[in-house]
């Protein structure tokens, strides 16, 4: 039996205005399907007009202008629902998602639903469920002890993946996908007995602990930044009073 990370997998990934899940806006997006290690992934892009100005840090991280977006973006109500259908054609279609970080980009992704579509992710789940693999989150739990940063960047090069064209949607989540292929060979005797499904609920479990010890760690160095438990979707906040 092929065991589930040298089978399909589809991957997320999206290029932002910023950090900030409540309040910025997803410019590009990719989801990248390939049915076999080494087989031709099969790309679906999209491009954005967020209808806000794309800061200029931003801008420097990933190329897109705001006078780019403006003459070749969509506007995003159409987009947000193309791109949840298609993640929810892939879960319907038994196929893991590969989401690095997955807590940003889904959450990006369910805020830009219901502010253009009164809508929320999880409305494209309710028959399948979601089934994603975090790269970062089984890098951290499988091998807690190694120093260092865990960016998608810093995984590539610790799993000898190539990254060509970062910071661009389609190349990273392809590069996720293949860092999550080699962890799994990696620590194939601690996985391969594990079904997506059950990793789905360990990774929920996992990303809080790894959220509690950077809290504990940030109260031990003075800093007032929280770190949200929640994976692989945050929930939305309550309406201001």
């Amino acid at each position: 039996m092929t065991c589930w990370y040298e089978g399909p997998l589809a991957a997320f990934d999206t290029e932002t205005t910023g950090v900030d899940v409540e309040t910025d806006r997803i410019v590009s997006a990719a989801v990248v399907v390939q049915d076999a290690p080494g087989a031709r992934p099969r790309v679906s892009r999209w491009l954005v007009n967020p209808g806000v100005p794309v800061p200029p840090g931003a801008t420097a991280v990933h190329g897109l202008t705001d006078e780019y977006l403006q003459r070749n973006g969509r506007w995003p109500s159409p987009v947000m629902e193309e791109i949840a259908r298609e993640l929810g054609e892939q879960a319907g279609a038994g196929r893991p998602l590969v989401v690095m970080n997955a807590p940003f980009d889904l959450t990006l992704l369910d805020r830009e639903l219901r502010r253009h579509r009164a809508s929320c992710l999880d409305h494209w789940f309710e028959s399948v469920p979601l089934r994603v693999l975090d790269p970062r989150v089984l890098d951290k739990h499988l091998d807690r002890y190694r120093k260092g940063r865990r960016t998608l960047t810093d995984l590539c090069a610790h799993y000898d993946v190539a990254l060509e064209g970062a910071h661009d949607a389609a190349a990273d989540a392809l590069a996720a996908m293949e860092v999550v292929r080699a962890v799994g060979r990696r620590f194939a005797t601690r996985l391969e007995r594990l079904s997506p499904a059950e990793l789905h609920t360990l990774q929920a479990v996992w990303h809080a602990a790894q959220a509690r010890g950077l809290q504990a760690w940030f109260a031990r160095s003075g800093s007032p930044e929280a770190v949200d438990p929640a994976w692989p979707l945050r929930p939305e906040l309550p309406a201001a009073a």
